[in-house]
């Protein structure tokens, strides 16, 4: 009998659905309600079939964008392992081989000695180079440096100014200079040694120089062991 038709079911099934469902519907959760749209439809008012059609173009639109999707995830994340795969295999290369690093500390654990360097892009009034430990005290302070334009290297025997050997322990060497005209000068300064190791972590490759680690972004030039480091 026609009044013996409900719609309870379909109100029930809907809200229930709507209740579990994702914040973004996924294509199988679409096809659920969509199959669950036709279980439970009014059999006097049945859906219209332009309306399913249409929602059958949205479902293969749906399923065509996420394979696309899928698709260039897969893409991206073979081309960064492959990159990474090459960046390591290239950073490996560079062991034995002398660079020029970013940075100002220095890392004491009973070496001979170590070698810092700094460039000059006029001709300076005055310069000074001073070496001071973790407290900020001045332990070393060179004297005669060369002032005119260009580059130059300075070896550091780790002695303080009375020629004792330094304790253990970070230093920093620090550099000051002025123009002719006695004006600030700014000075590209550096680290140079000898890369010892390499290593690889979840941040990134590292190198390993003068006993210290680091990124290898620090690195602004890399020598052949037979070119002279100035």
């Amino acid at each position: 009998m026609i009044d013996g038709i409900s719609t309870t079911t379909s109100t029930t099934s809907t809200a229930e659905y709507a209740t579990e469902s994702k914040s973004s519907l996924d294509k199988d959760a679409f096809l659920q309600l969509m199959i669950a749209q036709l279980k439970n439809q009014d059999p006097l008012e049945p859906m219209d079939g332009t309306d399913y059609s249409a929602q059958l173009a949205q479902f293969s639109s749906l399923e065509q964008l996420k394979n696309i999707n899928d698709s260039l995830n897969n893409s991206i994340d073979a081309n960064y392992l492959l990159t990474q795969s090459v960046n390591n295999t290239m950073t490996a290369t560079l062991i034995g081989k002398n660079a020029k690093i970013a940075g100002d500390t220095i890392s004491y654990e009973g070496q001979e000695s170590t070698s810092f360097g700094y460039e000059l892009p006029a001709n300076a009034g005055d310069l000074k180079v001073v070496v001071k430990n973790s407290s900020g005290v001045v332990v070393k302070e060179f004297e005669d440096l060369e002032k005119t334009e260009g580059a130059y290297k300075l070896d550091w025997d780790f002695t303080d100014n009375e020629g004792d050997v330094v304790q253990e322990g970070e230093y920093t060497f620090e550099l000051t200079a002025s123009t002719l005209t006695g004006e600030d000068m700014t000075v590209a300064q550096y680290l140079i040694g000898t890369i010892e190791g390499v290593r690889f972590g979840s941040s990134g490759t590292s190198i390993l120089v003068n006993g210290l680690e680091y990124l290898v972004s620090d690195v602004f030039e890399i020598l052949e062991n037979k070119q002279k480091v100035k």
